[in-house]
């Protein structure tokens, strides 16, 4: 296969880890900078270029891995390999879906899967009343947008869910399989369970439930591949989100487990199958 690596920075963990498993199994695959690429649309044939005017043509597959602060024009370089027939690993409309947080706890709830109680609000003005629709402190305060942890504060005097105790799942989803799952542990008096903020992450066995649970997830946003974060409460497993460019290198080093690889693999097999459709 021909495979673009459509990203920001190629001396990331997860890259370097995609390109070499993708080199090892015998295939071509290039980097591309999202923010130095650019199209062409017009009504008899749409273009994608990079490299002072190289035309990316006869691609096989895009992995795209799309920062936050790229995802508009990121999302609008994926839709167009859509336009042009090229298969995408995670879709533009469903990493546009995921990005929104919001949007995509609306879209979960209204499929009945378990989530935290949420409120939102235009103004920091109304933190009072959200407070009381969430039942009273403490809480979890979240901005719309944000990565890593930030813009996530604790609100403990006047909900967040007790029983976690800084701790969270991160369930990498991959088709219709959780390839491997760590709990993240927050350090010492942080309840974020950020590997960018000090996190430990180990490997842990999930429930089917659990399981389920996130395969579901995945699929109703509509992403191939996944990282889906959880808690456990009182009450069962509840998503806090999904990520569509999940990082490879905390939970590929719990676990011991090749993800890199068996994202190609996942390829190869989608590619094969089409071919004999």
């Amino acid at each position: 296969m021909k495979i673009i690596l459509l990203a920001s920075n190629p001396n990331l963990y997860s890259n370097q880890r995609i390109v070499e498993s993708a080199n090892a199994r015998g295939h071509e695959i290039e980097f591309v900078n999202v923010g130095g690429s650019y199209i062409k649309i017009s009504p008899n044939n749409c273009e994608v270029y990079h490299q002072e005017g190289k035309k990316l043509s006869k691609i096989d597959f895009v992995i795209p891995r799309i920062k936050p602060a790229m995802t508009f024009y990121g999302t609008a370089i994926v839709r167009q390999f859509e336009v042009m027939g090229v298969k995408c690993l995670n879709s533009s409309d469903a990493i546009t879906k995921s990005r929104d947080k919001l949007h995509t706890l609306q879209i979960l709830a209204q499929h009945k899967l378990g989530l935290p109680i949420t409120s939102f609000a235009n103004s920091s003005y109304d933190t009072k009343d959200l407070i009381k629709i969430v039942g009273g402190a403490p809480l979890v305060v979240k901005l719309l947008e944000g990565t890593k942890g930030v813009g996530v504060v604790l609100a403990e005097t006047t909900k967040y869910i007790k029983e976690s105790k800084g701790q969270d799942i991160r369930c990498f989803v991959i088709g219709n399989q959780v390839v491997a799952s760590m709990e993240r542990i927050a350090q010492e008096g942080e309840f974020r369970a950020n590997i960018h903020l000090g996190a430990t992450a180990r490997f842990i066995e999930i429930s089917d439930e659990e399981r389920e649970l996130a395969i579901r997830a995945a699929k109703i946003i509509g992403l191939e591949v996944a990282g889906v974060d959880m808690v456990r409460s009182n009450s069962g497993a509840k998503i806090l989100e999904l990520n569509s460019s999940p990082g490879l290198e905390g939970i590929e080093g719990a676990c011991a487990i090749n993800i890199a690889d068996k994202m190609i693999e996942y390829m190869e097999n989608k590619f094969k199958n089409n071919d004999k459709n």
